[in-house]
């Protein structure tokens, strides 16, 4: 007889009648994949440390209103608290001081969400999205996939608001083109 596999929401509605061993279960299922995707958004460990806690101690307090949210999976769902707590955490740290830009390390990778994203739309789209500036390409990603509103899409970049618009635009304009 196979086991019965628990699935992420199944899951959260344990934890929102407070059933730890479905949080604990959560939490190892769960963690890694948001830290490696936070890390991809920050460079700095004790940052995305402080963030994944701060997400999970939202989801264990707001877990009842995960069913409210439509068409959210639970890792989606996950993924939107943990997106908003980096936002968070980093507006909080840009009241302090300037976030040097120089600092972070080059990556060496495609970020995994650009190869996903690149083989779920199809070849045409794939290419032209792949032919976009890293700059477009970081803005598209933070609006549509991680769903972040300009002001918080600016924040998790370190740029104004005015240049998200405008990147946002742009590259909108170069994939009209790439498509037509």
């Amino acid at each position: 007889m196979k086991p019965t596999v628990v699935t992420e929401e199944q899951l959260l509605r344990r934890i929102a009648r407070g059933d730890r061993d479905a949080f604990d279960e959560l939490y190892r299922r769960t963690s890694p994949y948001l830290a490696m995707r936070l890390r991809r958004r920050c460079a700095d460990e004790g940052l995305v440390a402080e963030v994944l806690q701060d997400t999970f101690l939202s989801v264990w307090r707001t877990a009842g209103s995960f069913g409210s949210v439509r068409g959210a999976g639970g890792a989606g769902w996950l993924w939107t608290i943990a997106a908003r707590r980096l936002v968070d955490a980093l507006r909080a740290r840009q009241r302090v001081r300037e976030v040097p830009t120089d600092e972070l390390p080059a990556r060496s990778a495609p970020p995994a969400e650009d190869e996903a994203l690149a083989g779920a739309v199809g070849d045409e789209l794939g290419a032209a999205l792949a032919a976009l500036a890293p700059d477009l390409r970081e803005v598209l990603r933070a609006m549509v996939l991680d769903g972040l509103t300009v002001r918080e899409t600016a924040v998790l970049l370190g740029v104004p608001e005015g240049t998200v618009k405008t990147r946002a635009r742009r590259a909108k304009i170069a994939l009209r083109g790439a498509l037509s």
